[in-house]
């Protein structure tokens, strides 16, 4: 089961983590920027198309093995999905009606090392969703095209919520993607056992009083 990491999280889709180092900020920003400038030029996508979006391993991005660092992949992550939503146009859809995305759950397995000036892509894609939340698969591959070995492998469970409070349901999402009169994409094999599996942990730890909920206002994941 893919899973060497594997934790709930209360960041956004967008979120910047690791922010106690300013060179990591620069170089996200950075990313980010380029990112929306390449984005113009590249094919616009649906929602649920699969988005290849190319990297470079960078000086900041490497630990003491000099190899990229565990906690950049994460990161990385978060761009990928921004260029997803950029090229299908949901981050217009978003600051149109008030949402914003909320990762609460994320696992990752590392197959092999990317170190410094190597080029890579990840591949994002939709697994499937319930009435509550939407399951991505995120493959880094070296080169730039998506075609080449697997370096990593993630999964990343999210919602939506509205900035003036409550859920927004997939069935509104998918709508405001243009895929109306409820379309479906149940979870299968492994990812769902994850899947209910952190259900069955957050239920348990809220019981005992141990584990807040990660979403504002006490919305249940």
């Amino acid at each position: 089961m893919l899973g060497a990491v594997d934790k709930p999280s209360t960041s956004s889709l967008s979120s910047v983590r690791d922010t106690d180092s300013a060179p990591h900020v620069v170089n996200l920003w950075l990313r980010l920027l380029l990112l929306r400038v390449l984005g113009r030029y590249r094919p616009r996508l649906d929602l649920l198309d699969e988005c290849v979006t190319p990297f470079r391993v960078l000086p900041g991005d490497l630990d003491l093995l000099r190899h990229m660092n565990n906690g950049r992949y994460l990161t990385i992550l978060d761009i990928a999905r921004l260029d997803l939503f950029a090229r299908s146009g949901m981050d217009h859809v978003l600051a149109r009606n008030g949402w914003y995305p909320v990762v609460t759950a994320e696992t990752i397995a590392f197959h092999r090392a990317l170190t410094l000036g190597r080029p890579f892509s990840v591949t994002t894609r939709t697994l499937g969703w319930d009435d509550r939340s939407v399951v991505l698969e995120h493959v880094f591959r070296t080169g730039r095209d998506g075609s080449g070995p697997i370096a990593a492998e993630a999964v990343i469970r999210a919602l939506l919520l509205r900035r003036g409070g409550g859920r927004v349901p997939v069935t509104e999402l998918l709508e405001a993607a243009g895929h109306p009169g409820g379309l479906d994409r149940p979870l299968e094999g492994w990812v769902a056992d994850w899947y209910r599996a952190q259900n069955a942990l957050w239920a348990t730890r809220r019981a005992q009083s141990q584990f807040p909920s990660t979403v504002p206002s006490g919305e249940d994941v």
